[in-house]
């Protein structure tokens, strides 16, 4: 598979190894740098007073440091592990591990013994250059296949038939990340039984995300969008969308308040959408 031979930029967050303790400090191999050296000194592994540093690391551990200098001429990479907070440590190492995962992911559905076509390593490794010079990541490019569908694959003149394998494994692995808006509705309606067709509005409001899907969705997962409606205080009701993206969200929530107006007005009721409570 592809490395990166290119060298870290200062700032940059990067998950090591401890691969040796010294008195000094610590060496440890960069994971995403073709296992390129770097060094924590001793000053840089806490901020407060190191009596041993295998109080704070350990052979084979892997930790997450910030770059503080680099000198290519020299192969030297200064770096500090006291810089890092917890949380960057843990979001870094999620990164890292999901990077991991995606290229097992292309490998399967690249390589795998049940796909009926051969494909070199030269050829595998130009398909994962394409798709981490697109999207930096080859974790992004799972998630957006499975948010957008195979055709940003193909856009990036990938073959339709490596793109389709390329699609199913997402779809099989990747839980897109969900996104999440609310919207308002305010609906009244005066007749003797107004209470059971506002009820029949919302509920018909909640199941929009049921219709079929049209030919140009087909290849999109859409399965993931939800539509609750609640009751904060009549004649208000707030909608709330769950979903892979905003623009399906959106879509959603605009559709969802239309069919409940539209069930009230016509039963002679009144009905008005709101982004936001006026």
């Amino acid at each position: 598979m592809v490395t990166r031979d290119e060298w870290p930029e200062r700032g940059e967050l990067v998950v090591c190894t401890v691969r040796e303790l010294e008195n000094f400090g610590a060496f440890v191999t960069l994971e995403e740098y073709g296992d390129k050296e770097g060094l924590i000194h001793i000053a840089q592994v806490s901020s407060g007073w190191v009596k041993h540093l295998r109080d704070h690391v350990r052979e084979g551990q892997k930790i997450v440091c910030k770059v503080l200098y680099v000198d290519e001429r020299r192969g030297h990479i200064d770096l500090s592990l006291k810089a890092v907070k917890d949380g960057q440590k843990r979001q870094r190492i999620k990164e890292w591990k999901n990077e991991k995962k995606a290229k097992k992911w292309l490998n399967l559905a690249l390589t795998a013994p049940t796909t009926k076509f051969g494909i070199s390593k030269e050829g595998l490794n130009a398909i994962e250059i394409a798709l981490l010079d697109a999207y930096g990541s080859l974790y992004d490019a799972f998630e957006d296949v499975v948010r957008a569908g195979k055709g940003v694959v193909l856009e990036l003149g990938i073959k339709e038939e490596y793109a389709d394998a390329i699609h199913e494994v997402a779809i099989a692995n990747v839980k897109p990340p969900s996104v999440q808006i609310n919207g308002y509705i305010e609906l009244k309606c005066p007749l003797p039984d107004g209470v059971g067709i506002i009820k029949e509005a919302l509920t018909k409001a909640e199941g929009v995300t049921k219709a079929k899907p049209s030919d140009e969705d087909k290849d999109k997962d859409t399965t993931g969008t939800t539509v609750e409606c609640f009751y904060i205080g009549a004649p208000r009701y707030k909608i709330r969308v769950r979903a892979s993206h905003y623009k399906e969200a959106e879509n959603a929530l605009s559709d969802a308040a239309n069919i409940a107006i539209e069930v009230i007005k016509r039963n002679d009721g009144y009905g008005m959408f709101y982004r936001n409570l006026p």
